[in-house]
């Protein structure tokens, strides 16, 4: 992670695996189009998200450290985050949602280092800083929706994917990647939305990172808030879509009341929502996110939680009812009659873990080949052996250089020499460790004396079940960063001079003097060699609009009106006149 980061104590919390994400902002590489871009797109979002935004949006742009002037530099921004709690990193576009949500859980906006493209000012699928900075940065001013934001996080970062969700990220990422180049084919793009059509479309049963990504687009992207018969808007996708936040307002989009059931309702990022959800506040939001966290495997643990975890085919956590957490790939989940897991097993390196931290000798190198432990009660006995007093270990068997044999309710057989215990603070045994030991479900054999100490976890039932590894930093845990970049836009020589343009006009701006002689130069060569560019020629009316009296005056606003009929950018100059009358 770059020193510029390292300012920001927050920043100083994330875990390891987190950082690879991370990108240095590269400032250097905004043209002078972009900055124009940028300012054009906060100007007229300010006049007109003043009236129909949220209250925090506002003043919170300041305690964010945004400007409307020029894009925000990430170092700034972390000086002023820090002190309401909070930091920003740079990264490459879209980036997969349990990493995403897992930065909330630390307080962290993740923020794309791109801009949109003069083409896509008023919306683009990829994430862009204009999104992120200007649209999730302001709110998280408001104490109780950045604390929904950390929560929302923490638990999201747990959910459970399927593979087809990683599929679909994947082809989500590639197409917004493609769409915002200027140079793609328009037949690249149909076949990306295609393929995305078609993912779509074979889902199956969603998961639980399914779901609860909807629930996320509905609220932090495209939330609303207030009366549902005229809700302000908080979320970051219409905070930052000049046209959409417009759109939103309109009678032609369905409002509905925030509920679980929006857990159920998908999203096309391509597309205008055709139904937004409004919570009457962010208390509701936080009354509804832990409505679903009661649903998920998360807290409900059990038979089903390691199915999911199977399902998905990655690294995933169960924890025992003492408190054990076993990390690793699951593969199996062996079932009695009344569909309760006796067996649970892993595959590869697998951790073992309590309240979070990595238990002493038993790290992934340790469990490389992976782990297998009943669960459940010992057959005929009510008390279950972590309830077990040291006395009642004793009379059952269960204690040091003790050759015993431990047959479960649901059938698994544990017999071997008990070498030792690990209990936790409540003097509990979470794990039994034997010598020359066999482990059985009827003819089947689990474990072999040959294969070395069998490790057994205890625990009566599995009361969770959840996405990624108890201690992430002792198990050497990292996210596989994205193998398709965004694509760094190549400029002609033609558009960079074009760009020098657009920096005179700046410089100007900044210096407080309008140089009549190099602006008459610039709109003359513009008009010459630049016949499709609107924004520069806007800039460069702004700069002299008080003037009326001014020849030059005049021929820029008799040239906006001219190209002002090509419907592309029509409505664009038509709202940047009217934002130096406003």
């Amino acid at each position: 992670m770059s020193q510029q980061y390292l300012s920001n104590r927050v920043l100083e919390k994330l875990p390891y695996h987190l950082r690879d994400f991370i990108l240095k902002q590269p400032y250097d590489t905004y043209t002078s189009q972009n900055q124009a871009v940028w300012r054009y797109v906060m100007r007229k979002n300010m006049d007109y998200l003043k009236t129909v935004a949220h209250e925090s949006y506002l003043s919170g742009l300041q305690k964010a450290g945004i400007g409307i002037e020029e894009i925000p530099r990430m170092e700034g921004m972390n000086r002023i985050l820090k002190d309401i709690g909070w930091a920003a990193v740079s990264v490459d576009g879209f980036i997969p949602p349990n990493a995403f949500m897992e930065f909330q859980a630390y307080n962290t906006l993740v923020i794309a280092a791109d801009i949109r493209t003069i083409d896509h000012i008023e919306y683009t699928p990829a994430p862009d800083i204009i999104h992120e900075a200007a649209g999730h940065a302001p709110i998280i001013a408001n104490p109780e929706y950045a604390e929904y934001l950390r929560r929302f996080g923490e638990i999201g970062s747990k959910a459970i994917s399927s593979e087809k969700d990683y599929e679909l990220f994947e082809a989500i990422r590639h197409l917004s990647i493609i769409k915002e180049d200027p140079n793609t084919l328009k037949k690249e793009i149909k076949n990306a939305e295609e393929v995305i059509d078609f993912i779509s479309s074979n889902m199956g049963d969603p998961s639980e990172m399914a779901k609860i990504r909807n629930m996320h687009w509905w609220t932090v992207e495209y939330g609303l808030i207030g009366d549902i018969r005229n809700p302000k808007i908080y979320g970051a996708g219409l905070l930052s879509s000049i046209g959409e936040s417009k759109w939103c307002m309109g009678s032609q989009v369905k409002k509905l009341e925030y509920t679980i059931e929006a857990s159920n309702v998908s999203f096309d990022i391509t597309k205008p929502q055709p139904q937004l959800f409004v919570t009457p506040d962010f208390a509701h939001l936080s009354f509804v996110l832990e409505a679903f966290a009661n649903k998920m495997a998360l807290r409900n643990g059990g038979l089903k939680g390691v199915k999911k975890l199977i399902k998905s085919r990655d690294l995933g956590t169960v924890e025992l009812s003492t408190g054990i957490q076993i990390s690793g790939k699951f593969i199996e989940a062996i079932e009695d009659e009344h569909l309760r897991p006796i067996y649970i097993k892993t595959s590869g390196p697998t951790s073992l873990a309590y309240k979070n931290r990595e238990l002493i000798g038993h790290d992934k190198e340790y469990h490389s080949k992976g782990f297998g432990s009943p669960v459940g009660k010992l057959k005929g006995i009510n008390l279950a052996i972590e309830d077990m007093s040291p006395t009642d270990l004793e009379a059952y068997g269960i204690y040091e250089g003790r050759k015993t044999r431990l047959q479960f309710e649901g059938g698994i057989v544990v017999e071997g020499e008990i070498i030792t215990g690990k209990r936790n603070l409540q003097g509990k045994i979470i794990l039994i460790s034997f010598s020359n030991c066999t482990v059985t479900f009827g003819d089947q054999i689990l474990f072999h004396p040959s294969w070395g100490i069998y490790d057994m976890s205890v625990g009566e039932a599995i009361v969770s079940a959840f996405s990624g590894i108890a201690d992430p930093n002792a198990y050497g845990l990292t996210f596989e960063v994205p193998k398709e970049k965004t694509h760094k836009i190549q400029y002609s020589e033609n558009e960079k001079k074009l760009f020098s343009y657009y920096k005179k006009a700046a410089n100007i701006r900044r210096s407080g003097n309008v140089d009549l002689e190099v602006l008459t130069d610039v709109f003359s060569k513009l008009k010459a060699e630049y016949p499709e560019d609107w924004l520069l020629v806007l800039e460069i009316y702004e700069l002299i609009a008080a003037d009326k009296t001014s020849d030059l005056t005049r021929k820029v606003k008799t040239y906006l009106d001219k190209i002002s009929e090509n419907e592309s950018y029509k409505q664009l100059i038509k709202d940047g006149i009217q934002l130096l009358k406003t």
